[in-house]
């Protein structure tokens, strides 16, 4: 299983491999401004832990072969960090600017799975929606 931009519960915003919605929402709770490195438009395909979960026991239980195929493990959705930060923004009850830097060397733009493959193959399909998955990291 190939897993996108996982997020949820516990995880630690200072850890190098943390990703960035658990910096955002650090950020959202200290009442601080979020680097945005580029123009924040770039997306990303953000899945909740309890649908990677999910998909993992999806395939543990499949009698299919897998036979070491890839399968994405991914909402097949892009949401851009302008619009990550504003979900966080709402959720939380703030307003708050990002700073933007320039964009880094390296970043990855647009990330997009297709997420075909695992829905025909295991009949996975995420079912936690982005925006209550995120409310919930915050309440």
């Amino acid at each position: 299983l190939r897993y996108f931009n996982v997020f949820g519960p516990r995880q630690s915003p200072t850890n190098p491999y943390s990703g960035v919605i658990s910096i955002f929402i650090d950020h959202a709770r200290r009442g601080q401004s979020p680097t945005i490195f580029g123009d924040g438009k770039q997306t990303r395909d953000f899945i909740a832990v309890e649908d990677v979960v999910q998909a993992n026991l999806a395939a543990m239980a499949s009698a299919k072969k897998l036979g070491g195929e890839a399968f994405n493990v991914a909402s097949g959705r892009s949401i851009s960090l302008l619009d990550l930060w504003a979900a966080i923004q709402e959720a939380a009850g703030v307003k708050i600017e990002p700073k933007f830097e320039p964009a880094r060397a390296g970043d990855i733009r647009h990330s997009s799975a297709s997420t075909r493959k695992i829905r025909d193959a295991l009949d996975f399909r995420p079912r936690r929606e982005f925006g209550d998955a995120v409310k919930a990291l915050l309440s």
